[in-house]
């Protein structure tokens, strides 16, 4: 049997925000635990150059609802970037598992040879729409999930390999 484009996408999509959300709580009772202003978290970088904790959550959810909905033929909703807080990305990311809960199989199902265009570094590109999940959305969708991630777990976050695929929470 192989995998549908939507177990592929929206499935993994959604999974892996609840495991991002399961990483943000546990910054935040370590935060309390170690008396530490969330903001340290919140605005931490792995390097000068890099985007902030805020930021990759912004990114990784434009990622998940952006490449579901040009899997799906839709135009993706628009979300303002201006979350400060915990409690502000987590509303970020369900609002976004709500939006991907808007989707059926049967929305994403034949997008895999679906042209898909974007603009990227001002020009335009195309793929069809197996290229575009495996070599572009999960790749950068899994890069900012990672990336948040390891901005906690180089602040002294105490998360594991476990909380990262799973949040923490028992399967």
């Amino acid at each position: 049997m192989a995998i549908s484009m939507y177990d592929a996408s929206v499935v993994v999509f959604m999974a892996r925000l609840k495991a991002l959300a399961g990483v943000l709580n546990a910054a935040e009772q370590n935060a309390v635990e170690r008396k530490i202003d969330p903001e340290v978290f919140l605005f931490a970088r792995l390097a000068p150059d890099m985007f902030p904790l805020t930021r990759q959550v912004q990114i990784a959810t434009d990622h998940a609802k952006g490449a579901s909905s040009r899997l799906a033929g839709r135009d993706a909703p628009r979300f303002e970037d201006d979350e400060l807080t915990f409690d502000d990305l987590h509303a970020r990311i369900g609002r976004t598992t709500d939006y991907l809960a808007t989707f059926s199989a049967d929305d994403i199902h034949g997008s895999e040879d679906r042209n898909i265009e974007l603009k990227l570094g001002g020009r335009q590109i195309a793929m069809p729409g197996l290229q575009y999940l495996l070599h572009f959305a999960m790749p950068n969708f899994y890069f900012h999930v990672t990336t948040a991630y390891d901005i906690l777990r180089h602040n002294g976050v105490p998360l594991g390999k476990t909380t990262f695929i799973s949040g923490g929470q028992k399967s």
